[in-house]
């Protein structure tokens, strides 16, 4: 037989030859080091038999994400292992690797309580697990031997799962045997695939514990779900949790109370509450949407939040989105509060007689619109009910596509240069569930397509994300600690235009239909201030800060000029506070250093006779001293220019 490995070499190996086998006939050293194997893009153990014909990959502790999936996987069995020890009794449900770690259910005999305190003693007894160097062994069994086993140690969890497969199963394809996989004394139901030993798992820690309910069901059992996470080196393992103190340091909810940016209310969840400094955030981002809308030729509109439920059965929002909205009776008929723009935005084309002449009609708007979040998802500004977007929708012709695509694009990239953002762009392609014909995505995921390659941008396909009227390019960012936010996104719809009868009179004077882009570049701004409250650690550009500078009296006899110095100041159009407390002045600038105050402008006998200030800058110290004008002309041209 033979396997194709990742440069397109061939190897040639015995018939029913594993992936250990094909690791082990490159070299010793590999054979060592593996892993696993990748099969044809599918992760396998390196016990498994390779089929004829197969591309190859061996997977090893360089391989990235596959790698680390492997061991936080063997990582959760271990602490399965280790809690059935522990914890007479304890019954078991499931244990998956997860983006950045790993968990596991448990449900704790009645009176047996569990908590962050006893990590310490499972992480010995893991540690045990791990030194003892103890082998995945996997074993297909019958469906009755399996569901036997498991009935008789108690493990219903393990029952219902493997119940569910045999009944959810294609009847012509029944399910008669399962995998389990053994690592010492612990036997777990598992598709795999698994590291050979668990003393591949370098080094571990337990994180948190939180409720959660079995198979996501409100109606069901409440277990005890531990986190953790896993790595082959403890350097790596320290790296990643001194990035989750800093992410912990920098959580927008945490800073957004201490800088008084935000708040929320239980009497309105998942929809905040702006203080003015947050305000002043929030406006800024505001002159900033409008003034670069308004060059790039988008004419801002505004709609109503509240619409008769039969818009959004046209639109095929009712369809496919009602479970997420709001609904009130008003005088017989039922409204809904809108969960997006775009249906108002096609009422206001549809208003006026258009003609060819006037596209590409572009329409922005600071949307406001409500989506219900179940509870239990909510999280800060990052998950809210109340969302508002800096949506566009642009109504075109066919030909004028790509060019309106390419524009979007760039309005992205300026946009996201000023923040310290790089884009990462992909091409979510027609989901299972969509509108439209074959024919129609067709053109429309070429027409994305050619727009990227166009511009010679890098992108990957992200087959089967598509909205359900039409594929998208999505934008995503790393922020300063590394981690991927979804932020932009342009749609290309056919179906909304036709589902709401709109059309443009031709220079044929025949009615045709526009194409629909769908656009939003910041996602809202709710989000996208929480994201950069996170980014900036609350140490904002000095054209975002609240306050952008804090005039700070030495003494009393100070307070006069201090007080004189930011009316100059604020006359200029600066954010500027006075700090004229009874207190030190160093006192003040560690305030002021708290408040993460850009500038702090030191006003004493010199400073009152001479007109001017003594900078210091905020985790810079002292910056020398200038007169009133000096810095008005410097810092008014940072903040001109939004630097």
């Amino acid at each position: 037989m033979k396997v194709t490995l990742p440069d397109g070499k061939e190897l040639e190996l015995a018939d029913g030859a594993t992936g250990a086998d094909a690791a082990a006939s490159i070299g010793p050293g590999l054979a060592k080091a593996a892993l696993a194997v990748k099969v044809d893009g599918t992760t396998r153990d390196l016990t498994a038999a390779l089929p004829d014909g197969a591309t190859l990959e061996i997977i090893t502790d360089r391989s990235g994400d596959d790698a680390l999936a492997l061991i936080r996987h063997d990582t959760a069995h271990v602490l399965a292992a280790a809690m059935l020890e522990l914890y007479p009794g304890v019954k078991i449900s499931i244990g998956p690797a997860i983006e950045n770690g790993f968990y596991y259910d448990f449900d704790f005999p009645d009176g047996v309580t569990f908590s962050d305190a006893d990590f310490e003693r499972v992480e010995a007894k893991m540690k045990e697990h791990v030194a003892a160097d103890e082998a995945f062994v996997r074993e297909d069994v019958s469906v009755g031997d399996a569901l036997a086993r498991f009935r008789a140690e108690g493990q219903d969890y393990k029952v219902e799962l493997i119940e569910d497969l045999v009944n959810d199963a294609d009847p012509a394809h029944p399910v008669d045997t399962v995998s389990l996989y053994t690592n010492g004394p612990f036997t777990d139901l598992c598709r795999g695939p698994h590291a050979p030993t668990t003393r591949r798992i370098g080094a571990f820690k337990l994180q948190s514990v939180a409720g959660a309910y079995w198979r996501g069901d409100s109606d069901r059992q409440m277990l005890t779900r531990v986190y953790g996470t896993a790595f082959f080196k403890q350097k790596e393992l320290d790296a990643h949790l001194h990035l989750l103190e800093e992410a912990r340091a920098r959580d927008h909810r945490k800073l957004g109370r201490e800088l008084g940016l935000f708040t929320f209310s239980d009497l309105s969840p998942g929809m905040p509450l702006w203080q003015p400094p947050g305000m002043v955030i929030w406006n800024q981002l505001t002159d900033l949407w409008r003034s670069e809308n308004r060059v790039r030729g988008y004419e801002e509109v505004k709609t109503p939040i509240l619409w008769d439920v039969e818009l959004f059965k046209a639109s095929g929002h009712w369809d496919n989105y009602r479970e997420n909205m709001y609904f009130s009776e008003v005088e017989g008929r039922t409204f809904g509060l809108k969960p997006m723009n775009c249906p108002g935005h096609v009422q206001l084309f549809k208003d006026v007689r258009r003609s060819y002449r006037e596209l590409p009609i572009r329409f922005s708007e600071q949307g406001l619109v409500h989506r219900h979040e179940p509870s239990g998802t909510l999280h800060g500004l990052m998950r809210v009910r109340h969302i508002t977007q800096d949506d566009a929708h642009i109504f075109c012709t066919e030909d004028q596509i790509e060019d309106e695509v390419v524009g979007c694009l760039d309005f992205g990239f300026a946009l996201y240069e000023l923040f310290g953002f790089e884009p990462k762009l992909e091409l979510s392609t027609r989901p299972e569930k969509r509108l439209g014909s074959d024919e129609m995505w067709d053109r429309a995921e070429a027409a994305l397509k050619n727009a990227l390659d166009r511009q010679e941008l890098d992108y990957e396909i992200n087959a089967g994300d598509g909205a359900f009227y039409g594929p998208k390019i999505d934008l995503h960012m790393r922020d300063s600690l590394g981690r991927s936010w979804q932020l932009g996104t342009v749609q290309l719809d056919y179906q909304m235009p036709e589902r709401l009868d709109i059309h443009y009179i031709g220079a044929d004077n025949a009615e045709h239909r526009p194409v629909m882009i769908h656009r939003a570049l910041l996602g809202s701004f709710e989000r996208f201030i929480g994201i950069l409250v996170e980014h900036y650690a609350g140490e904002f550009p000095l054209w975002l800060a609240p306050t952008q500078a804090t005039v700070l009296s030495i003494s009393e006899r100070h307070n006069d000029a201090a007080a004189q110095t930011r009316e100059r100041l604020r006359a200029a159009g600066l954010r500027v506070a006075l700090d004229d407390r009874n207190e030190s002045v160093g006192r003040k600038i560690r305030d002021a250093e708290l408040a993460k105050v850009p500038y702090m402008l030191v006003v004493g006998d010199r400073e009152a006779e001479s007109g001017s200030v003594s900078v210091r800058r905020h985790g810079e110290g002292d910056q020398g001293t200038v007169t009133v004008d000096e810095f008005v002309a410097t810092i008014g041209e940072l903040v001109a220019a939004r630097k």
